[in-house]
Formats: C-alpha cells, structure tokens, sequence
C-alpha cells in the first residue's frame, strides 16, 4: 500500500513531481501556499495580485521541480520563486508605483494599542519591504535574499537594518500614542 501523500517528506514529493506526479506536487501546493500567498502580501501585493502570483511560482515549480535538490526547503525555495515573480511585476509597474510611493497621510493609530503590521510596512521604501519580509517572514537569509533579488550582498543588509529601524520608530511611536490616550 502506498504512503499516504501527507506522511511523505517534501523532498520526496518533490521528486515524485518532477517524475510528473499531479498529486504530489498538490500536496506541495497545499502545504506550502498559504505560506507563499503570505509572503507575497508582506511584500507589498495585494490579495487578487497575490494570489495570481503565488499560482504563477507554483507553476513554475512544477515545470521546474526536478532542480529542486533538498539542499533548503521546499517552502523557501518556491517562496523565492514568487518572490522574483513580483518583483518583476513591480518592476514592469514602477513608473504607476513611483505615483503613490507617498502613501496615506493622517493615518489613525488603533485605539487599542495593537499594530497592523502590513499597515505599519506601508512605511517601508520598496526595497527595504522586500527585504525585511523575505528575512523575517519568509525566514531566508541575508545571503539567499541578494541572490534571489540579484543585488549585493552589503545592500540587502542595509535594507532590512533601515527597514527595521523605520518599523521600530513606527512601532515605539504606535505604543506612545496608546499610552498617551489611556492615561487620563
């Protein structure tokens, strides 16, 4: 009798769906696309686009499954593909992003004192979102983001530390504000 799907590894479904194994690779897709649609909705995407994104990566995957090689994990390494998906839409769409960069001015603090962190990433240049999602949220090292975004290695460290130097600030001025308004 065959192991079930959801016992397997994912190295092993890996395999099997470079071998043309459907029903593996949509175990991989199950486990693994929330995760990715995630990842993408840090990064600055929003829902429909994420979506449409994550299935394109998947796509991907599956054509190109057999280089997969087990060396890092399944999820990181097609998060990686979706990730240079978007940035290629982002780059193709920069000159409508370079009209809105500003953002939302005024924005109101929660009276409850919580943060939306995809509200608080707002504040974030691109570059530096694209960073600090893919190192905290994606959970990819400084040296697997410079070579999934082709940029120095120097430079991906310079946009997670501001990155998160700016959500800090955002965060400290966040949690000054909700003292501010329960004391009185």
């Amino acid at each position: 009798m065959a192991q079930a799907l959801i016992d397997r590894h994912d190295v092993e479904l890996a395999a099997q769906a470079a071998a043309g194994g459907r029903r593996e690779f949509g175990e991989l897709v199950r486990r693994h696309g929330t995760a990715v649609r995630a990842l993408l909705r840090r990064m600055g995407a929003q829902p429909a686009l994420a979506d449409d994104i994550a299935q394109d990566a998947f796509i991907q995957a599956f054509e190109r499954c057999a280089e997969f090689r087990g060396e890092g994990t399944f999820a990181a390494w097609v998060k990686r593909i979706a990730a240079r998906l978007y940035i290629k839409r982002v780059a193709k769409e920069a000159r409508y992003v370079a009209e809105t960069a500003n953002g939302e001015e005024g924005h109101q603090p929660d009276p409850s004192g919580r943060v939306d962190l995809d509200e608080a990433l707002k504040v974030l240049s691109e570059p530096e979102r694209l960073c600090v999602s893919l190192c905290h949220g994606a959970g990819m090292a400084h040296s697997e983001i410079a070579t999934a975004l082709n940029l120095p290695l120097g430079t991906v460290k310079s946009h997670v530390k501001r990155g998160l130097d700016k959500l800090r600030a955002r965060l400290q001025a966040a949690d000054g504000m909700g003292r501010a308004q329960h004391v009185g």
